[in-house]
């Protein structure tokens, strides 16, 4: 295992340009380098690189990172891989440290896990290749396919002749582990094989490794299931994986486009025919971590069913998860009778990919039309559908891409706007209600707008007046942290402006309500009191991906001050970066402003009820006190204090 030093060593010392330049055509503009973005496709340069910061950030699609990130996200290597790459780019020697004994033994489990597949894998092939059984059973149902034999060896199919325990005992002759052996479920408690008599499509995970395996029965036993699958074991967790993933990778990002589909044959048929931006769930239904998967490397998702009933409620069901993950779902639904495997066997390639072009339907559209058929005329039904399509409308983050919905579905349904918006933000204020009681706890102590996305009105409606000041406030806070933390604040006491924050807000602590700028704050706060320092780097390679996420995005501007205040009218603006003494002092009087404010709010409020003059004297007291501190305040951040205070 790659020790912390050497991490930080290597990320040190790579050099973000280079690295981003293997991939990318840079040109300097002013202090950054810019290019067209790799991750999507774009005309105008949006994708910006950082020397001084070691940093890059697509301004288009939001990609941003380190050179470490760029590596994973662009060559789809892992963490531990990508700094192997760095170290022997930049010349850093790698220090390695021993795994402690718990590692160790889950190491060595799940390499002895991936052994074994690959014996499994490598002996159904040769079942399938070399036996006369495989070669007259076994590839027969391949060749009716219609599969090429590099196909079959790309992907790992196999056959597994009908003995009891013909794997099980090779498997052991070569020392294989029994327990291992049934953890996978290659073999039975009984010691007999759980794969016999059936034709086998291998599962690979994004690295390429063979995790599982499917097997399809060749008899028309009505007792037997169609498909067997392997177990979940250590290695193998069926939500998490997509079959044709390793190989549909790249091409997806190549056409920034995913294509769905049910079975294992419907890819094969697809990869072979040229259309290699294709994955499976393999019968069962979508999840959110294999959502997620798809994402990294496209937000466009097309599905592909058949046409007929079956097909069309499958493509209803499946998709809102997709729609939930901000996913751009299309549908196509084939001719009736036909799969993707046989349709396209029926028609060829080139005119599957045309079909799949023409007749590609934007999903909410797809569910407004396929509902509104089946409902006909009758008004009662007719709500029926708009209450169905909008509740996934409502599964959508983007409050643009809703507007736009229901508009187009207000025409589709023939009903007024307004109702149809009031109608969305219930289904919304339902769902976050039940998001809010689902969380543990019952949701006690959380905001709205900690949860992934509400309506515009329920913005307005859980928004307290002060809310875009404070939000910036708190942001600001953050932003100083991040970015001028080791910066020193006092050249007599030595004291950083984390330390400066730190202890100057650790009093009105508990006001900040955004729990990302809290997590800062609390971090800095421990940072300064175990004497480590806060700088850039630590919150770029925090294990917490929000926090990483808004350290990139603060650090990286996609402004910069134009070269003219200086070579023409000679004005000389103070950057951001020498400014950090005035921002500390701003960002630390502004917390202390606003829960003041709220403070005096409170008191004002309180006062209205209280009928004891002796309490009443009291509290006007603590009003001016309080009013005195937040004049003071305004005079220094330069603003005035509201009359209605």
């Amino acid at each position: 295992m790659i020790t912390e030093r050497s991490k930080q060593d290597i990320l040190e010392a790579a050099k973000i340009e280079e690295v981003v330049g293997e991939f990318v055509a840079l040109k300097r503009r002013g202090s950054n380098m810019v290019g067209l973005c790799p991750f999507h496709p774009e005309k105008t340069p949006s994708f910006a690189v950082s020397p001084s910061k070691n940093l890059f950030k697509c301004f288009g699609c939001g990609k941003a990172g380190d050179s470490v990130t760029f590596l994973m996200e662009h060559e789809h290597l892992s963490f531990p891989e990508a700094l192997r790459y760095l170290a022997g780019k930049f010349g850093v020697e790698i220090e390695e440290k021993e795994w402690s004994p718990e590692e160790l033994e889950i190491r060595q489990l799940n390499e002895s896990l991936y052994l074994v597949n690959d014996f499994a894998l490598n002996y159904f092939q040769e079942q399938l290749f070399e036996t006369d059984r495989g070669k007259s059973v076994g590839m027969s149902y391949f060749k009716q396919r219609g599969f090429r034999e590099d196909l079959i060896r790309k992907f790992g199919l196999g056959f597994a002749p009908d003995t009891t325990d013909g794997l099980t005992r090779e498997a052991s002759q070569k020392g294989y582990s029994l327990e291992h052996l049934q953890q996978l479920g290659l073999t039975s408690e009984h010691g007999r094989d759980f794969f016999r008599n059936r034709v086998m499509f291998t599962i690979h995970n994004q690295s390429g490794k063979a995790v599982g395996f499917a097997g399809r029965i060749l008899s028309q036993d009505k007792n037997s299931p169609k498909y067997i699958n392997s177990p979940e074991s250590d290695i193998y967790h069926k939500s998490k994986v997509l079959y044709g993933m390793f190989f549909a990778q790249r091409p997806i990002r190549k056409e920034d486009e995913c294509i769905l589909v049910e079975g294992y044959t419907d890819v094969l048929s697809l990869h072979q025919g040229g259309v290699e931006n294709v994955v499976a769930s393999s019968g069962t239904s979508l999840t959110v971590e294999q959502i997620r998967l798809i994402k990294r490397f496209t937000p466009n998702l097309k599905v592909v069913y058949d046409g007929d009933a079956a097909g069309r409620k499958a493509a209803l069901r499946g998709s809102d998860l997709a729609l939930e993950q901000d996913l751009n779902v299309r549908v196509v639904l084939l001719p009736d009778g036909e799969d993707p495997d046989s349709y396209l066997r029926n028609v060829g390639p080139e005119a599957f990919t045309g079909y799949l072009k023409e007749n590609a339907q934007d999903f909410i559209l797809f569910k407004t039309s396929s509902l509104l058929e089946e409902a006909g005329h009758d008004p009662i039904r007719r709500t029926s559908v708009a209450k169905d399509v909008l509740s996934s409308v409502a599964r959508i983050p983007d409050a643009l891409k809703r507007a736009m919905y229901v508009k187009e579905c207000a025409r589709l349904l023939d009903m007024e706007e307004a109702s149809l918006h009031s109608e969305l933000n219930k289904q919304i204020r339902s769902g976050l209600q039940k998001k809010l009681k689902d969380q543990p706890g019952g949701g006690k102590g959380t905001a709205v707008s900690d949860l992934p996305f509400e309506s515009e009105i329920e913005r307005q409606e859980n928004r307290r007046p002060e809310a875009p000041e404070d939000d910036f406030c708190e942001l600001d806070i953050a932003r100083v942290l991040i970015t001028f933390g080791d910066q020193v604040f006092d050249e007599a006491d030595k004291e950083s402006i984390a330390g400066f924050v730190v202890r100057n807000i650790e009093d009105v602590f508990d006001s900040i309500e955004q729990n990302l700028f809290r997590k800062i704050v609390q971090l800095t706060m421990e940072r300064v009191k175990d004497k480590l320092p806060v700088n850039p780097f630590f919150f770029i390679h925090h294990e917490d991906q929000e926090v990483q996420k808004l350290a990139v995005d603060l650090l990286q501007s996609p402004y910069e001050i134009s070269p003219g205040w200086t070579d023409r009218f000679e004005v000389y603006p103070k950057l951001p970066e020498e400014n950090f003494f005035d921002d500390a002092l701003s960002t630390v009087y502004r917390l202390k402003f606003k829960v003041i404010r709220k403070v005096i709010r409170e008191n004002h409020e309180e006062m209205k009820n209280i009928s004891n003059p002796e309490e009443v004297s009291i509290r006007l007291k603590m009003h001016m006190e309080l009013k005195e501190k937040a004049s003071w305040l305004a005079e220094k951040l330069g603003t005035v204090v509201p009359p209605k205070f």
